[in-house]
């Protein structure tokens, strides 16, 4: 498996954790872990948007390189 899936794994894991505590924290009303759910969600948002943000640096490096190369030829 690559590091960019692990890296999408990852934030997936954190979105879910996140959610199950954010609900947990609503049905037991205590505010505090709700508070830490609703951030580990979108600390697994932020993962997983930059996770997708690299990928498209990476290909966009990648297709430029390669019409760099076909250039100079």
């Amino acid at each position: 498996m690559n590091t960019s899936a692990k890296d999408e794994i990852k934030g997936t894991v954190h979105e879910v954790k996140g959610k199950v505590k954010e609900t947990a924290g609503k049905v037991t009303n205590n505010p505090n872990l709700r508070a830490e759910g609703n951030t580990e969600k979108n600390t697994g948002k932020v993962e997983k948007r930059v996770d997708r943000s690299n990928k498209y640096s990476r290909s966009d490096l990648a297709a430029s390189a390669r019409s760099g190369f076909e250039r100079s030829r």
